[in-house]
């Protein structure tokens, strides 16, 4: 089937075919760098991370572009509780955002714009705005007026009522409109400021993206990315101020994950039940939290709760498991035993390949694709544990996995963007699970149930869950 994205804009799914054939221009709103990247970040990135591993896939040649906004009110009053330059607050948290992100797994994206770096543009693209009539200057600031974009509301699609009460608007006396926003605030005592036409001042929060994704991807992006609380009013008003400044349109498809909801509830700091992701890395392995993400649809909410995290690890200990098995049936000697239609059309490359890139296609659905390659692995784990009972794999089959275990490496590492194998443990790790592991065969073998019930206590203290195999004992990370 072909690729199908979910638009925002129409409200629909739509075949993908961008500006240029076989090219890609992406945007992704980045983090306000004032404090450290939380689990709605890590929702947000990991999906278009993926989504930008899938076009590439595809054979896409793509253009990531993802800013940074290091001038902003948060940045502002964090720094002066702090006691530091803001600059110096927002490069600490730009360079917190590469150290957790590299350990999700998240590829870098190939333009990092700063806004303080563009503000050159931004009074470029103000005073353009201001000539053609669709923005105003009043005592220093300058304002947007929506009331000269006809088509303002068109991606949010809400009458204008809810778009005055979901505009979070700072009350200014200085609007013509309530719903017109700031492109430039004047100057305020002790901020960062930069000259202009209107005087001292730094940019509103919408420009910048504008500007940037008009400089390093051009007038008319193919895919425009972030959460849906971005929907309105950041990407409303991006929509408004670049058409207005172009006349072109300035997006082909908006894309937007859901939100992550925290034992039932939309997580938020004003809640206080979100976690940053270093918290979070305590508890679990990093990849187990991709692997959780990945599970569910981009737009679906994502619910987060601590059994959701066990599953996610049991999950993906069984993904390794079975992968596992796979290289260790090419191992076992070939008996004549035949193999029935079903099992092989289950661990045929074409057929699993196929299944997986039609749940891609779809609107990047990689929760069903996730279950394609369960299926596929079920069937290796069933055929791995007759093939351990009898000491031989049936005729055909190695020659059929041989190619899928290729392919899976590829869907893993390339588009899901978790590895196959384990983490490695540190050598001191490895050596104490390897200890208790012969401790508790040592306890059986004599009888001593309540000291080998207490090793795997143990163990799963330490996060691992014990598997009696046919080769013997293992322990899996749990988390």
């Amino acid at each position: 089937m072909p690729l199908t994205v979910f638009n925002t804009l129409s409200g629909r799914k739509e075949l993908f075919e961008p500006v240029t054939p076989g090219k890609i221009g992406m945007y992704v709103c980045g983090v306000t760098v004032y404090d450290e990247c939380h689990l709605g970040h890590a929702r947000c990135y990991v999906s278009f991370d993926v989504i930008r591993r899938y076009f590439e896939y595809a054979g896409f040649a793509v253009h990531h572009v993802q800013n940074f906004t290091d001038v902003d009110d948060k940045i502002i009053n964090r720094a002066g509780e702090a006691g530091i330059p803001p600059f110096d607050l927002a490069r600490k948290y730009e360079q917190r955002y590469f150290e957790v992100f590299e350990r999700l797994n998240v590829r870098r994206a190939h333009v990092y714009p700063r806004a303080t770096e563009e503000i050159d543009g931004m009074i470029r693209m103000i005073t353009t705005l201001i000539e053609r009539g669709h923005a105003y200057a009043a005592d220093g600031d300058v304002y947007f007026s929506t009331k000269t974009f006809k088509d303002y509301g068109k991606l949010s699609k809400r009458p204008e009522e809810s778009l005055l009460a979901g505009a979070r608007v700072e009350v200014s006396d200085k609007k013509r409109d309530p719903l017109d926003f700031a492109l430039w605030k004047k100057a305020k005592t002790g901020e960062p400021s930069w000259p202009s036409p209107w005087g001292e001042g730094r940019p509103g929060w919408h420009i910048e993206c504008s500007v940037m994704s008009q400089k390093y991807v051009g007038d008319t992006l193919d895919v425009h990315g972030g959460g849906q609380d971005l929907i309105f009013p950041h990407h409303e008003n991006e929509i408004a101020q670049s058409e207005a400044a172009t006349g072109k349109p300035f997006v082909k498809y908006f894309l937007h994950n859901g939100f992550v909801t925290v034992d039932g509830e939309k997580m938020s700091k004003s809640l206080g039940n979100f976690q940053t992701l270093e918290e979070l890395y305590a508890q679990v392995a990093p990849d187990v939290l991709r692997f959780l993400i990945v599970s569910a649809h981009y737009r679906t909410p994502l619910t987060f709760t601590a059994k959701k995290l066990d599953d996610a690890a049991a999950g993906l200990a069984r993904f390794r498991e079975g992968f596992r098995h796979l290289e260790e049936l090419f191992a076992f000697p070939v008996s004549n035993d035949a193999v029935s239609p079903e099992s092989l059309d289950a661990i045929r490359l074409g057929s699993v390949k196929s299944k997986f890139e039609n749940a891609m296609n779809d609107d990047f659905n990689t929760a069903e694709a996730i279950g394609v390659l369960f299926h596929a692995l079920t069937e290796v784990n069933r055929l791995h544990g007759a093939a351990s009972r009898s000491g031989k794999a049936p005729a055909g089959v190695t020659e059929i996995l041989r190619p899928l275990k290729s392919w899976l490496g590829t869907a893993l590492n390339d588009i899901l963007g978790i590895s196959p194998a384990a983490q490695a443990l540190s050598t001191d790790e490895t050596s104490r699970v390897e200890e208790l592991l012969a401790g508790r065969e040592k306890a059986r073998k004599e009888k001593k149930f309540s000291d080998a019930d207490r090793i795997r206590d143990e163990l799963a203290a330490m996060g691992y869950q014990l598997q009696d195999t046919p080769q013997g004992p293992r322990a899996v990370r749990k988390r």
